[in-house]
């Protein structure tokens, strides 16, 4: 090793890109799977921005996805009026000629953020329950609970569609 690889700075620097590459892009998910392409993107560069202004106190935490989720949570507050909901999907989405099924894309926006996060994260990006419920913040089972619940709503929906 170099004198250079042994730097605090170097290793800060070492230990910030591989949580990037591995719970960061977790976190990317899920804040899109969230709050739609646009914002989800947005809020997803606002708390890697966070993370890497504070990584020396962000980086001992025993779940630093989480709490830049709940960072980039507190950020959605401000970027939208308690009024208004994420577009779900987005028009460029709905504009693409390779989705398989429209139908699926309408009706994950009719589920609540967290289901929404949930069914997504363990089916289309194959998380476990558990590194779901480590970014949510909550037990397993709740987890367990909001994938049931999606993927019912979404059955149901795509039987009325």
């Amino acid at each position: 090793m170099s004198s250079a690889e042994a730097t605090p700075e170097y290793v800060a620097l070492r230990d910030f890109d591989a949580f990037t590459a591995t719970d960061g892009k977790r976190l990317q998910r899920a804040l899109v799977a969230a709050y739609g392409p646009e914002d989800g993107a947005d809020l997803y560069a606002d708390a890697m921005l966070r993370a890497w202004s504070d990584w020396d106190a962000i980086g001992t935490m025993l779940n630093p996805a989480g709490y830049l989720w709940r960072v980039a949570q507190s950020n959605h507050r401000r970027y939208r009026r308690w009024t208004r909901k994420p577009k779900f999907p987005s028009r460029a989405v709905m504009e693409r000629n390779d989705l398989d099924d429209r139908d699926l894309f309408l009706s994950l926006g009719g589920l609540n953020d967290n289901e929404r996060v949930a069914v997504v994260m363990i089916h289309a990006h194959r998380a476990t329950y558990q590194e779901v419920a480590d970014l949510l913040g909550v037990p397993v089972t709740t987890v367990n609970n909001l994938v049931h619940r999606g993927l019912n709503r979404l059955r149901a929906d795509l039987k009325e569609a």
